[in-house]
């Protein structure tokens, strides 16, 4: 079934960006472009991801944060012992 008929976009196609770490409606937008246009189909995207086990979700309610292999925690989006003078 179709949730975004702008782009033509499926649930199943919502449901495996969502499994591939796609948390929010932002996110699948990023992904497909659901929800980019008309934005009717936020919603039902919303209602499709639901309110299941995602990392940066437990960041934001301040639960428990992914904890990495040497047990402190994991922040999402971060490469560990890179310094911005080194990056660039």
């Amino acid at each position: 079934m179709y949730v975004c008929s702008c782009f033509g976009i499926t649930e199943d196609q919502v449901k495996k960006h969502a499994d591939g770490g796609a948390c929010t409606p932002r996110q699948i937008a990023s992904a497909c472009k659901a929800g980019t246009d008309c934005g009717g189909c936020v919603r039902r995207i919303q209602a499709l991801l639901g309110r299941g086990d995602c990392a940066r979700r437990e960041l934001v309610e301040g639960r428990a944060a992914p904890v990495g292999p040497a047990g402190a925690p994991v922040a999402l989006g971060v490469t560990p012992d890179v310094r911005l003078s080194d990056a660039a």
